[in-house]
């Protein structure tokens, strides 16, 4: 037999178990991992996502909060589970884009170890000052640096997020040196900004949404290449003389690797139908971030783009965590 009369061989072969997995999938409840604790922006699109999938198609889709070493152990859970479509993960650039370079040894290979099924959704880090502070532009801000060298301190959520990586690359490309300091807690860094111990902070958008709204604090740039929907009237750090500037918080759906074609098209249809739904979009708003919706190859082109970035960040700063 020839190359081409054994590949149509395989092909032939192949359908039938393809469509018996897809016609009887699923057969059990499906485990959706989400690799950080209840309560958080990770577990909150998780759970929205997972619910309006099952209720659009009647499966049974249960959460499963598999937190620790910065989303690492909840996604090495979804890489060594078997390809059947029944374990699937929340991805999101901590885990998927910057703990591969941050991390001396990684449990799994983002791209060999998952198939990759669509973005989810995106969001923005805001920066913000105390309403006494002032400073009301970035160029403000690094002015003050210069000022006093090695003296203005800026919170973020921890070591390696993409609070604390882009405030490194600024620090960089304005030239300045403003101390990066991590919290464990956003409640902890408001009080902390709002009572003068701390200059700026690098923020989830939902962590300060009820100061925004009081006007304790002040918003002064958002990382996303283009002014974020939920805050019109906040420049972006790209516009106040960044050109190209952009740090993304996004979350993403993944399976193991190998996932069988029919399961993966079913998800990926389902999920993007969901987002596109006014509902979610309200829901994500609420949170400071966005719909996205991708097929699975824009999917595995971001990964690659994003990898690629942030592992350049990681390396040029010295960054790494056992």
């Amino acid at each position: 037999m020839n190359r081409r009369t054994l590949l149509a061989a395989g092909a032939a072969l192949a359908m039938p178990r393809l469509a018996r997995a897809q016609a009887g999938y699923p057969d059990r409840p499906i485990r959706l991992v989400v690799p950080f604790p209840p309560g958080g922006g990770t577990d909150m699109i998780s759970r929205e996502v997972g619910t309006r999938v099952a209720a659009a198609t009647g499966w049974t889709i249960v959460a499963d909060n598999r937190p620790g070493a910065g989303g690492n152990i909840g996604l090495d859970t979804v890489a060594k589970a078997a390809p059947d479509g029944h374990t699937i993960g929340m991805g999101q650039t901590a885990n998927l884009a910057i703990n591969p370079a941050l991390y001396r040894s990684m449990p799994y290979d983002v791209l060999r170890d998952f198939t990759p099924i669509g973005l989810v959704a995106q969001q923005p880090n805001i920066i913000v000052v105390a309403k006494q502070s002032p400073v009301r532009t970035l160029a403000d801000l690094f002015a003050a640096a210069r000022a006093r060298p090695g003296q203005l301190t800026a919170g973020h959520p921890g070591n390696g997020t993409v609070g604390h990586l882009s405030g490194e690359v600024l620090n960089r490309l304005a030239g300045v040196e403003i101390i990066q300091v991590p919290y464990r807690g956003a409640g902890t860094v408001v009080t902390d900004l709002l009572a003068g111990r701390l200059d700026v902070y690098s923020a989830n958008p939902l962590s300060v949404k009820g100061v925004l709204e009081s006007g304790d604090v002040r918003a002064i740039a958002v990382t996303s290449a283009a002014r974020a929907r939920a805050f019109p009237d906040v420049p972006t750090v790209a516009e106040q003389g960044f050109p190209d500037f952009e740090a993304m918080n996004w979350t993403g759906l993944v399976a193991p690797a190998r996932l069988p074609e029919p399961i993966l098209a079913r998800w990926n249809e389902e999920m993007r139908k969901v987002l596109a739904g006014p509902e979610i979009a309200a829901r994500l708003a609420a949170e400071g971030s966005e719909p996205v919706g991708s097929t699975p190859a824009e999917f595995r082109t971001k990964l690659e783009a994003e990898l690629a970035k942030w592992g350049r960040v990681v390396r040029e700063g010295g960054f790494q965590l056992d």
